[in-house]
């Protein structure tokens, strides 16, 4: 494992536009390597990243990768998204060219045994943002992860007693698999590692829901008996992890939070799990009531997740573009105060969904989408198809049918939504998909929507 990065040739896959890429080019240069950036996409696909990085000696090679820069470094830091069976990667670890991943490194370089691992298909970031939070109020924490962001950035803030809170996705998980010679150390594994849930996400890439389950897994496969494992019991298969725990495991269940129910912002029953999370989190941290209750009162939750944006004329917006999932689209649409009916009279929502397809099934989406929403927006995309032929089913079976328009771009979405709405109206962009294609990436997608409010 390399540990001096000075002069090395550094080959960093995948700059993206989440900044991950951006933050691990930001550590190597700062480490005194050859920096090398590699990414399929143009350089005017990738311009806020590159502006992020101006000032940083860096060489690019964009709209392509080339075999040499993969064959003559010293080091490849791939980003979470590149396919496992790159033939990229297949050339590097011909030439015996070391593969890492920034969670990886973060995990190697990291002085703190005090790592709180979350993962699960929903609730990761809110869960995580809200753990960091309450531990604040007594410790010095850093908040990293799947969060927009390089954990390697986080790395100079961590010494040997900072508490490390890590979102993780699938993917990184994945990626910490290979790595055997140093996942059976203590500190190469969450000491408390959350699962908040388990949907179906990402199957394109996992071919499969089993395999897609075996990924999230591996946050708890290398514990001790000494880690903690806290895991949902309201959810039917991550209930079942407890079975194959080596750690001390806990369960929680939405039941935790009732007491806390007064001081609670956030919407949605599911919210109620990870807040429940937290303060399982909390109390072995021994965070007291008054500061969790205090620290309940305050948060108000992320960006993209069941976010209030605002109210116009007596309707409100709301911005759930991190719903990529029909489940994540489900859970909004009954999050939201508005009367349940079947009848068509009384509906108060405005959906605004759509996009990319994960090879996902959008059967019991459209079912909620008829009983609760007075107009559905769509945006284009493989998802899109699936479910107005979903839709279409239903309603031939025998639901009645939801009034719907189909659009090019979110400018022309909210439109529609503002022409449809009247008092008392919720609009909800909640899209159910990936917003590849159509968007740069799903905050994107958020942000064009909330822009799209004020012009």
């Amino acid at each position: 494992m390399i540990k001096d990065f000075k002069n090395k040739r550094v080959t960093v896959m995948g700059l993206g536009l989440h900044g991950g890429g951006v933050g691990v080019a930001k550590f190597f240069v700062r480490q005194g390597a050859k920096v090398l950036v590699t990414d399929p996409k143009t350089k005017k696909e990738l311009k806020d990243s590159i502006d992020e990085l101006k000032g940083y000696k860096i060489n690019y090679v964009l709209g392509k990768h080339r075999v040499g820069d993969f064959k003559n470094a010293d080091l490849i830091i791939k980003n979470p998204a590149v396919p496992k069976d790159s033939k990229y990667l297949k050339i590097a670890k011909k030439n015996k060219v070391p593969i890492e991943t920034d969670i990886g490194l973060f995990f190697e370089l990291c002085p703190s045994k005090k790592i709180i691992g979350i993962t699960g298909t929903k609730g990761k970031s809110t869960t995580a943002t809200l753990i960091a939070k309450l531990l604040k109020t007594k410790y010095k924490v850093v908040l990293a992860g799947n969060i927009r962001a390089s954990v390697l950035e986080e790395l100079p803030k961590v010494t040997k007693d900072t508490i490390v809170v890590l979102e993780l996705s699938s993917w990184q998980l994945e990626d910490l698999k290979k790595h055997k010679t140093y996942l059976p150390a203590d500190r190469k594994t969450p000491h408390i590692a959350v699962i908040t849930n388990i949907m179906p996400d990402h199957l394109n890439r996992h071919k499969g829901m089993q395999n897609y389950i075996e990924a999230k897994k591996l946050i708890f496969k290398f514990q001790k008996p000494k880690d903690f494992l806290i895991l949902n019991r309201d959810d039917k298969i991550v209930r079942e992890f407890g079975k194959e725990a080596k750690a001390k495991t806990i369960f929680y269940s939405k039941k935790r939070a009732v007491k806390y129910s007064k001081y609670i912002k956030l919407a949605g029953e599911h919210n109620l799990n990870n807040i429940s999370a937290a303060i399982t989190v909390a109390k072995i941290f021994k965070i007291l009531d008054s500061t969790i209750k205090k620290t309940l009162r305050n948060f108000k939750g992320i960006e993209g997740r069941l976010e209030f944006v605002k109210e116009i004329k007596g309707v409100k917006y709301y911005n759930d573009t991190t719903a990529t999932t029909p489940e994540a689209t489900i859970v909004a649409l009954k999050s939201l105060p508005h009367p349940d009916v079947t009848s068509g009279q009384g509906k108060k929502i405005i959906l605004i969904a759509g996009g990319r397809d994960k090879n996902l099934n959008f059967k019991e989406l459209a079912r909620v989408i008829l009983k609760k929403v007075k107009v559905l927006i769509l945006l284009p995309g493989t998802a899109t198809k699936k479910i107005l032929k979903e839709i279409k089913a239903e309603e031939a079976a025998g639901l009645r049918p939801v009034s719907r328009r189909l659009t090019k771009n979110m400018k022309i979405a909210v439109k529609m939504a503002h022409k449809n709405a009247e008092k008392g109206d919720i609009v909800l962009l909640s899209p159910g998909c990936t917003s590849f294609g159509l968007f740069q990436h799903e905050f994107d997608r958020g942000e064009q929507f909330k822009r799209s409010l004020t012009s």
